[in-house]
């Protein structure tokens, strides 16, 4: 099944949407003689220069002119570079945790499979967000950038699958009837990852919460040092697309092969040839729950 797969130009619109301009303190010489010496100072081709990032520049210019339009082409890319490399890490730690994500502590009644809030167990998010190959390289700002992101956005999904449950899915027709002592492990009935609530499921769809997480998470001297709050909308920005991404991802991914088994009480033959199963279980193994 397709993995997580976010739409980044959404996030890219959040962050252009928020006219962020540098330089953040500038203010446009007036007067006799600043608004002289200020135009005296740059040539004719100087003064107007246009964005150099397509399709939409990411930061905007206090005044038109071309060192502030070099200043912008230039930390806009970096900021859409983090932004970037910040979805892919997300992208990349959902792929590793779904590798060892399990469903364990089932109760199969008959055909139906009932799972308790917690019965869905994987590793951190955080810890595999931290582990993407492309930030490896990553120093200073830029990595605790990639720390925060992977704190925020592990918090919120760890919330949501401590309480994912399942609610009594009809996933063994098999073991309505089963003719013999014991039902042997038979794969479920695949179905949509949504089918399985969590009551903590705002954690991963509603944007604020993940951005808060993330925001907080972020070194406190970063924050400081940034009155015009451009972390705030980066973050914004990750959270909206991931947000969106989780909500497609739900529907999109499939729950299969997870194995029940169970003994049938009833089944006394010649007599009663068929039964269902009754209290049985599921064999809890990582890494083929969430195909």
């Amino acid at each position: 099944m397709p993995p997580l797969s976010p739409i980044n130009i959404l996030g890219e619109l959040v962050f252009v949407g928020k006219m962020h301009k540098l330089p953040t303190e500038w203010k446009q010489p007036q007067g006799d003689p600043a608004a002289k010496h200020y135009d005296d100072s740059l040539k004719p081709e100087e003064k107007v220069a246009t964005p150099g990032q397509t399709p939409f520049p990411w930061l905007n210019p206090q005044n038109a002119n071309k060192y502030h339009q070099d200043s912008c082409d230039e930390i806009g890319k970096a900021y859409k570079e983090l932004y970037d490399g910040l979805i892919d890490a997300v992208k990349f730690g959902v792929d590793m945790w779904r590798l060892e994500a399990k469903l364990k502590d089932l109760k199969v009644m008959a055909v139906s499979a009932i799972g308790t809030p917690g019965c869905l167990d994987g590793p951190k998010m955080e810890d595999k967000i931290k582990m993407f190959p492309g930030g490896a390289a990553w120093k200073d700002n830029k990595k605790k950038f990639l720390e925060a992101c992977a704190k925020g956005v592990g918090e919120c999904f760890d919330a949501w699958a401590a309480k994912v449950m399942v609610p009594g899915l009809p996933w063994y027709p098999a073991f309505a009837a089963f003719p013999g002592p014991m039902a042997p492990p038979m794969p479920n009935v695949p179905v949509p990852f949504i089918a399985c609530p969590s009551a903590m499921m705002s954690k991963i769809v509603a944007p604020s919460d993940m951005k808060k997480a993330c925001v907080d998470a972020l070194d406190q001297k970063i924050k400081d040092d940034d009155p015009d709050k451009f972390h705030e909308t980066l973050f914004e920005a990750v959270a909206t697309t991931l947000s969106l991404a989780f909500l497609m991802w739900l529907p999109q991914q499939q729950v299969m092969l997870v194995m029940g088994k169970g003994p049938i009480p009833t089944f006394s033959p010649p007599y009663v040839p068929v039964g269902p199963v009754v209290s049985g279980d599921n064999i809890g193994a990582p890494g083929h729950t969430i195909a």
